[in-house]
């Protein structure tokens, strides 16, 4: 399991100014020291009022350099705040010894149980937005590479084809768009075959499927995801990786996603 790490971020070091004043000692019965204050405060005061906009200026007027550092203070925090925001995801790692297979995942995803996969996580937020692994039967198919599921293109059309067969709907008027979008191998780290299938789906419905009249049943979206799967075999066994995500977050979330994509592994099971 990956341990977060949190930078600390530098704070502005602000140097103490000491200010020494000298006190004044005004005189306590010096008669023509308070005239001449009195005479002072006339005078202040026929000044504001000839021109109080004058008066008024000059006394809130923020020293140019004082104006220029204050710029430069609320930038600097702008971009501090900035560089937050944008902080890398941190990730954990789930090993599977007992299947054989292990992934990097979000470090806010949960862990659903019972969701019918061999694992199951998922955003806690966008609730379309997670993963999961399926393993083949080891009784039913004996798979020695992933080459066995044919090249790329053809184990791309597999994939998709069991997407469309689970999503299936008995609903009317129901409606599915389907594309493959890429397909791919590479060899990882661990010296093992990998393909890579990325398809796009998308779900149609009438608001009102048993409407006599065609204008009647007016057709709209209801969801359109990207899906992401990751083959490969170990222990005479397919393992897919499994990631699905709305197409209107993928864009945001896809740089964590293909990094989940690229930490899959399959591992030998000990005997």
């Amino acid at each position: 399991m990956a341990n977060a790490i949190v930078m600390p971020v530098a704070g502005f070091l602000a140097r103490p100014i000491t200010h020494l004043t000298t006190p004044f000692q005004f005189p306590t019965h010096n008669h023509s020291f308070h005239s001449a204050r009195c005479s002072v405060s006339s005078t202040s005061q026929s000044v504001i009022q000839s021109n109080p906009t004058q008066f008024k200026t000059k006394a809130f007027a923020v020293p140019r350099r004082k104006a220029m550092s204050l710029i430069l203070s609320s930038y600097i925090l702008s971009e501090v705040g900035s560089a937050l925001a944008q902080q890398s995801t941190v990730f954990r790692e789930y090993i599977d010894t007992f299947d054989g297979y292990s992934f990097k995942y979000p470090g806010n995803w949960i862990q659903v149980r019972g969701a019918g996969a061999d694992i199951f996580f998922r955003d806690p937020y966008v609730l379309d937005e997670n993963l999961s692994v399926e393993i083949s039967s080891p009784s039913s198919s004996r798979y020695k590479s992933v080459e066995d599921l044919g090249p790329p293109q053809e184990a791309g059309e597999k994939v998709l084809k069991q997407y469309l067969t689970e999503f299936m709907s008995t609903r009317l008027g129901v409606r599915r768009e389907s594309y493959i979008l890429s397909t791919s191998s590479r060899v990882a780290d661990d010296g093992k075959l990998y393909y890579q299938v990325e398809v796009n789906i998308k779900s149609y419905a009438n608001n009102n499927e048993l409407a006599v009249m065609p204008q009647d049943r007016v057709v709209f979206q209801e969801w359109n995801r990207r899906y992401l799967s990751v083959l490969g075999v170990e222990n005479n066994q397919l393992y897919e990786l499994r990631l699905q995500a709305p197409e209107n977050v993928f864009s945001e979330e896809e740089s964590d996603l293909r990094q989940v994509m690229d930490s899959f592994r399959v591992n030998k099971i000990a005997s």
